[in-house]
Formats: structure tokens, C-alpha cells, sequence
């Protein structure tokens, strides 16, 4: 373990940092709140051949990212009064949890409206119903058998675990087979291990609710190679994977940080700020949202209505939901250590029309699942 435990997150420093993280999130929620009607479920919300991507993921991800935040955000904060209207329109749009029971009559056996289903328990939106059909499927053989990858099957415990159901499957068996929990080289890193680590994460810690703790050599690890790999991203171009990171960086035990760690974490923010959109809209990767949509705004601005933006929203909805956690959960890092930013984190840079900034290639063009360009030895990091 490292010896010099974070000094970096109890030191004084200038409220920058902290503004343009602040600046960061409440741009973002803004940008989520009108143009919430792009979460709406639609008329295939429950048709067998309807497409989940497009109506309960979105939606679930909103609710997931709002049930952090306001958890993790004070009720005195404005923001946490946006998060939690936010949550009940997500919630309305389920008919305060009647739509599960019907999804759970077509598809006993699909997993995803549980996982959605979760989110809103864990804020305290509950529907007895629903949560008795699921606790009858969860006890047959099938649904214990069904053949998951780790990770997947993690985030299905984490959607038990928040409901109350528990299952005798060996979390730490399955952890460890997992890209993060056998702690790989640190240069193997690329895009899709990226995903899958941050999800792991958020899968052990109830998406930074406060689950159960990291294993100690995860933690260490993270603490090590965290920052090595939200620099990649940030030099990628990879703003949606970036934010992920960060997340996963702003739960990472302060014990076991240094002041390089939090650094790092707090000098990303400018980097991030840099390429939001005026609208609060975030990018998911450099060169998609520009040669689609406009810069200045990606979907209608005031009503967010859906029309001719729709497209410009699927292209940056992640991407700004993940700006919004991540941005919290770092604040929150900082608030409960009683501390601020380090001082040799960068100041803040004014939001832009689109997303460039000094040094970071505006023509990557990779593909979710293509591998990052991971420098053979990472740009930062522990000491092995």
C-alpha cells in the first residue's frame, strides 16, 4: 500500500477547481432537465420487438445517475432539487413501477428491468407488486442458472442487493474474473476493459451509493493506474469513457491515494469543461457529435421537445449523464474529506461551441469496442 495517503485531498486550494467541476455538473443537469422528453418512453416500451436501447436503458441510466446524486448531493443544494424532479419524471414514465410488472409477465427472465427497476428503489420508489414477482423468478433454478458474463452477473447482484434479494453466488469468484479484479498489466488497457472496469466498480459499490467496500488489492490497483488511464482518455478524445474513470477515481479510497492521484482527478475537470458544449451537452468522443449536429446546441434548447434533434441527443445523452455523476462524486470526495482540490490542479477554461482543446486529436474516429491508443508505459501512475 502506499504510504503517503492523500495528502493531496485534505490541502487548501484555490475554489477553481472546485467551480468548474460545479460548473460542469449543473451545465449538464440543465442540459438533461430540458430535454428530459428524450428519456420518454415510447409506444414500444413494451412491444416484444421493441428496442430496449432506445427506451428502458436510457431511461434506467437516468435514473440510475440521479438516485446517486441525490444521495450524494446536500437537500440544500439547488442541484439536488433538480436531480430529485428528474427522478420522478423517470419514475412517472414506469407508471410509478406498474410497467415492470407487465415487462416482468412478457420477459420473466430478462434481467434488464430489474437492473432498471433498482435504481428507483434505491432512491426509496418502490412497488410491492412488482418486487414480489421478481423475488418468485429470482428463486428458480432458471434465473440462478441463466450463463452471464462476470460482469454482467455483478450487476445483477448489485440490482438484488439494492431490492433486498440475496443469491449464495460467489462475488469475490466472480470478481476476480473479471479484467479488473485479476489486475492486468496497466497497459493492456483500452476501450472495452475500460467499460467494463468502470461497471465492475459501480456494480461493487452501488454506483457510488455507498455499497460494499472495494477488496483492498482492487482498490490499491485503481489507486495505482486510475489516473494513467483517465489521462488516456482524456487524450483519446474519449469523453464518455473519461468521465466513467473519473467516477471510478472519485470512489477510489482516499487512504490509499497520493497527491499525484488527486491531481490528476482534479486537473481532468478543465479538460472536460473545455469541450462541453455551451448547452451543458458533452460529446461522447471527439469528431461524433460535430459532423452530425450543430455545436452550439445538439436538441432543442428550451422545451426539448422530440424533433429533428433526436439524433443529436442519442450521440451525447451517456455522455453528459456521466459528466453529471462523475462530477458529483468528486465534489462529494472532496466535501467528505473535509478538503478541496490540490492546489496544482489547473485552473478552469470556458466552455466552448464545440469540443477542441490544445493537444487532443479532433478527428478520432474509433469505435466503442476499437482499443484506445495506451502508451506502452502509462502517462502517470503509482510505482508498481
Amino acid at each position: 500500500m502506499r504510504q503517503n495517503s492523500a495528502p493531496g485531498v485534505q490541502e487548501t486550494a484555490p475554489a477553481d477547481v472546485r467551480h468548474t467541476v460545479r460548473a460542469v455538473q449543473g451545465a449538464a443537469l440543465g442540459w438533461l432537465s430540458r430535454n428530459r422528453a428524450h428519456f420518454a418512453l415510447g409506444d414500444d416500451a413494451l412491444a416484444r420487438d421493441g428496442r430496449v436501447d432506445g427506451s428502458w436503458k436510457p431511461l434506467g441510466e437516468l435514473a440510475q445517475v440521479c438516485a446517486t446524486l441525490s444521495v450524494r448531493t446536500p437537500p440544500s443544494d439547488p442541484l439536488h432539487a433538480c436531480v430529485r424532479d428528474l427522478l420522478a419524471f423517470a419514475w412517472r414514465q414506469t407508471g410509478e413501477g406498474a410497467l415492470f410488472c407487465e415487462v416482468q409477465r412478457a420477459e420473466p427472465f430478462a434481467t434488464y428491468p430489474l437492473e432498471v427497476y433498482a435504481a428507483f428503489a434505491s432512491a426509496g420508489l418502490r412497488h410491492p407488486g412488482y418486487e414480489r414477482a421478481a423475488a418468485t423468478v429470482a428463486a428458480t433454478r432458471g434465473w440462478r442458472l441463466t450463463e452471464q458474463l462476470p460482469t454482467r452477473r455483478l450487476g445483477v447482484l448489485c440490482a438484488e442487493r439494492q431490492i433486498g434479494l440475496r443469491r449464495d453466488d460467489d462475488e469475490p469468484e466472480l470478481l476476480a474474473r473479471t479484467w479488473l479484479g485479476g489486475l492486468p498489466e496497466p497497459w493492456t488497457f483500452e476501450r472495452a476493459s475500460g467499460y467494463a472496469l468502470t461497471h465492475v466498480v459501480f456494480h461493487l459499490t452501488d454506483w457510488g451509493r455507498g455499497g460494499p467496500v472495494l477488496p483492498p488489492a482492487v482498490a490499491e490497483h485503481l489507486a495505482h493506474w486510475a489516473p494513467a488511464w483517465l489521462v488516456t482518455c482524456l487524450e483519446g478524445g474519449l469523453w464518455d469513457l473519461a468521465c466513467e474513470v473519473a467516477a471510478v477515481a472519485a470512489g477510489v479510497p482516499a487512504a490509499g491515494t497520493d497527491a499525484t492521484f488527486e491531481a490528476e482527478l482534479a486537473g481532468a475537470w478543465a479538460r472536460i469543461a473545455g469541450v462541453q458544449y455551451a448547452s451543458g451537452a458533452l460529446p461522447e468522443e471527439d469528431g461524433r457529435v460535430a459532423a452530425e449536429v450543430p455545436h452550439e446546441e445538439t436538441v432543442p434548447p428550451r422545451d426539448g421537445a422530440p424533433a429533428a434533434g433526436a439524433s443529436g441527443f442519442r450521440l451525447c445523452y451517456h455522455s453528459t449523464l456521466m459528466a453529471a455523476f462523475a462530477a458529483g462524486l468528486t465534489l462529494a470526495r472532496w466535501d467528505d474529506a473535509g478538503g478541496t482540490p490540490p492546489p496544482s490542479s489547473p485552473a478552469p477554461v470556458q466552455h466552448h461551441a464545440g469540443p477542441h482543446h490544445a493537444g487532443v486529436p479532433l478527428t478520432y474516429g474509433g469505435r466503442r469496442d476499437a482499443p484506445v491508443k495506451t502508451p506502452t508505459t502509462p502517462t502517470t501512475g503509482g510505482t508498481g
